[in-house]
């Protein structure tokens, strides 16, 4: 009883923190888009594509590693192993994040020209390269405080981040308005560094005093073994999760590319680009916040039942979250596809944006039912199994918009995330419905 409250309590929180952090960030988006325009929302969207496999490059694996770990030690009250673990996979989450760091900086030239088609300079990727470490650090501690069952201190943190982070971008469009799109992504870009440096310091202060607090000191030295149990996680997710964060970031560099070949110019091909990406895609994504939240939840909650055995548990329980999630997501549909016109006229004064809203709507299940099976999985020690996913998916996505957009344009790139989700979604519920099977 004591463990269910406390995880209806983490829920709880991490629901809220999500709601209010979601909100916030919609308004700034908004912002930001009224500022700077739907062209440079555009190259924004471009460069957060590369930020984006940088962090999968720095951070793969790493969070689910210490989640994992520490929540099998807890299982097996072995307090004294959380502990090493924990701190074995902060040393692990450095390491990778400065090597993401050095390999940007090499590249920095060949991302700049080739990616992002010159239209911002080598400064925001040398910025990319100084958050990617406090992001990497960052992650594990976030996977630790999750497998502790206190997510309040990663909320906390979150909040701050996301404050230090709009101020800085608001003083710095005030101080020294962008004048063009590389400005402003270098100004966002700063901002964004800023934030994700605080929040590691607030992030590691919070650890430091947690783990005095709560966890025993040991003369305990197996780092071997503690080693191999989070490497055996972390590089096979790293490898697939860089292989698939890397098709998914040439998938969304060659939108703007396939674009134009179906006849667009430069400057439309972003702007329609920037439209459902940058626009319709965060109203999709708004509620989004919650299922994702819970779902993080479920990795150590399914790894310690996996770890003790309790397979009838872990059937039960699945069968709850996906029919809760089924509803919650029919009625976020539905809202968005009967509410869409007045959602594109209060949120950007936009009408155009409604239609994309109703066309994206029904995908909305679908997305969401995918993220709690990812999280399921993932407890089940099945990590390998949806990145592989992920990976074939991306291969579809790519083939259909580099062979099928130029000739069908805008409509082919909505068909082609139709079928992104809908193929992950299947193969991840089959996989799902195999283990549950087993059990």
């Amino acid at each position: 009883m004591k463990t269910l409250k406390i995880f209806v309590l983490n829920t709880f929180i991490l629901l809220i923190s999500s709601v209010v952090l979601q909100v916030i960030t919609l308004f700034f988006n908004i912002y930001i888009s009224n500022s700077i325009g739907e062209e440079a929302v555009g190259v924004f969207a471009l460069v957060m594509s590369v930020y984006a496999f940088g962090i999968t490059l720095a951070s793969a694996g790493i969070n689910i590693a210490t989640t994992r770990v520490v929540a099998e030690e807890l299982a097996c009250k072995n307090e004294v192993g959380a502990k090493i673990a924990a701190r074995r996979c902060l040393f692990f989450s450095l390491i990778l994040g400065l090597g993401a760091s050095f390999i940007f900086l090499i590249f920095s030239d060949f991302i700049t020209e080739n990616c992002l088609h010159n239209r911002i300079s080598k400064n925001v990727i040398y910025l990319i390269c100084i958050a990617l470490p406090f992001i990497s650090m960052s992650s594990a501690i976030n996977g630790y405080f999750t497998a502790v069952r206190r997510v309040y201190k990663n909320a906390i943190a979150k909040f701050g981040e996301e404050f230090v982070k709009i101020a800085c971008a608001i003083t710095f469009f005030n101080h020294f308005m962008p004048d063009s799109a590389d400005s402003a992504c270098y100004s966002l870009i700063l901002a964004d560094v800023i934030s994700e440096i605080s929040s590691f310091l607030h992030l590691y202060i919070l650890y430091l005093r947690d783990k005095h607090g709560s966890l025993l000191e040991s003369r305990y030295k197996d780092l071997d073994g503690y080693n191999k149990r989070i490497l055996r996680i972390t590089i096979p997710v790293a490898l697939t999760s860089y292989l698939r964060s890397g098709l998914s970031t040439i998938k969304q560099l060659i939108i703007p590319s396939s674009l134009q070949r179906s006849g667009m110019n430069a400057s439309n091909s972003l702007i329609s680009y920037g439209i459902v990406n940058g626009m319709a895609m965060p109203i999709i994504m708004f509620p989004v916040i919650l299922v994702t939240s819970f779902s993080g939840l479920l990795v150590p909650e399914f790894s310690r039942y996996y770890t003790q055995g309790r397979y009838k548990k872990i059937r039960s329980v699945s069968l709850i979250i996906l029919i809760s999630t089924l509803i919650f997501s029919l009625v976020v549909a539905i809202f968005i596809f009967i509410f869409a016109d007045k959602l594109s006229n209060l949120i950007y004064h936009k009408t155009e944006i409604a239609k994309y809203l109703r066309i994206l709507a029904p995908l909305i299940v679908v997305m969401y039912l995918d993220i709690v099976i990812d999280g399921i999985l993932k407890g089940l020690d099945a990590q390998v199994d949806v990145m592989i996913v992920n990976v074939f998916d991306c291969i579809v996505s790519i083939a259909f918009i580099y062979f099928l957009v130029p000739i069908l344009g805008f409509s082919g790139y909505i068909i082609s995330i139709f079928i992104s989700e809908v193929i992950d979604f299947t193969l991840s519920g089959r996989k799902l419905l195999k283990l549950l099977n087993k059990m």
